[in-house]
């Protein structure tokens, strides 16, 4: 009986919150005395599937099919419950992003099985427990939740665990054919297609986000965002009121009602501080925050603060960012 990791991929390789996911479900296998496979779906090197051993994941499992390469929730759900089925999984191990959010909830209708999202710690197993903290409220209080069904489901934060690396381990990379119909894609043209943001990089996996607010004062002046993400290797995103008006798009507001995202490091240019926006980044490790109101709210969350207009600090951030390059 295994623990069951599902990874998933971007431009080939593994998506670094997959990491993180493999590594904690090799962590719970060595505590239940098993051992963790990974399944992993649509378009991603082999040579990268492999380099999961390093995560402590022993076997892969891998369905290469073409129509899989966009995100199908249904064909999805139907090629992990083949491989849980296959390796009789009875733990099922998800990063907490989009895609996971969505094949978790299915999985656990399916499978009758205990799902619990944005877990941040190693499950407690004594006495038939199977006990796992979350955070709950927007981040704002953690519960312990006791996972009583016979399959259960767990979906990891990002960056609430370290990435296991034992150099030069490898995994062995199987096929798997869950024997797909042609009705397991018939929602594909509903389904939420991920977008790069003007940084290039996918908005929720971005170790660096760049943000703005109203306290930009306008679309004409974003190319400070851009172009400081560029030199980042951030990700854009702005705060709510910022998309309603138009400025930009709504795949890049981030926020309780829009994206969450968990950064090593978040800064936000002219964005007060709402509730609402704070729900969505305060699982970031660094909050950096430019504001030329000392009472903004932001300031209260903020790891370090800049008291000043954004359209003047942003330059020298700019200029101070690519002497890093030299």
């Amino acid at each position: 009986m295994s623990v069951l990791v599902f990874v998933e991929g971007l431009n080939g390789e593994i998506k670094k919150s997959s990491l993180e996911a493999a590594s904690y479900g090799s962590q719970v296998a060595q505590a239940m005395g098993t051992t963790a496979t990974a399944v992993a779906i649509g378009d991603v090197h082999e040579e990268a599937l492999a380099k999961l051993g390093e995560q402590g994941i022993t076997k892969v499992l891998y369905d290469a099919d073409d129509r899989l390469k966009q995100f199908v929730a249904d064909a999805y759900v139907k090629v992990i419950a083949t491989a849980a089925q296959q390796e009789s999984a009875k733990v099922l191990v998800f990063s907490n992003s989009n895609i996971g959010a969505a094949v978790g909830s299915k999985l656990a209708v399916r499978l009758n099985g205990s799902l619990a999202t944005n877990v941040t710690e190693l499950p407690k197993m004594d006495g038939g427990n199977f006990i796992v903290t979350r955070g709950v409220f927007s981040g704002k209080a953690f519960a312990d939740v006791n996972l009583t069904s016979d399959v259960k489901i767990i979906a990891v934060k990002k960056n609430s665990t370290d990435i296991i690396s034992n150099a030069g381990s490898t995994a062995s990379v199987e096929k798997l054919s869950a024997d797909l119909a042609e009705s397991d894609f018939a929602a594909a043209p509903k389904e939420t297609v991920m977008q790069e943001t003007d940084g290039g990089v996918l908005l929720p996996e971005a170790e660096i986000v760049v943000s703005g607010g109203r306290g930009m004062k306008g679309p004409e002046n974003w190319h400070l965002i851009e172009e400081l993400a560029r030199e980042l290797g951030a990700a854009t995103a702005c705060s709510k009121p910022v998309s309603d008006i138009g400025w930009r798009p709504h795949h890049e507001h981030v926020g309780q009602t829009g994206i969450t995202v968990s950064p090593n490091l978040y800064i936000a240019a002219g964005i007060s501080g709402a509730i609402q926006h704070l729900a969505g980044v305060n699982s970031s490790k660094v909050i950096v925050v430019i504001n030329k109101d000392p009472e903004a709210p932001f300031f209260k969350a903020a790891d370090y603060g800049i008291v000043g207009d954004a359209l003047e600090v942003l330059p020298k951030l700019i200029e101070a960012a690519k002497a890093l390059d030299k």
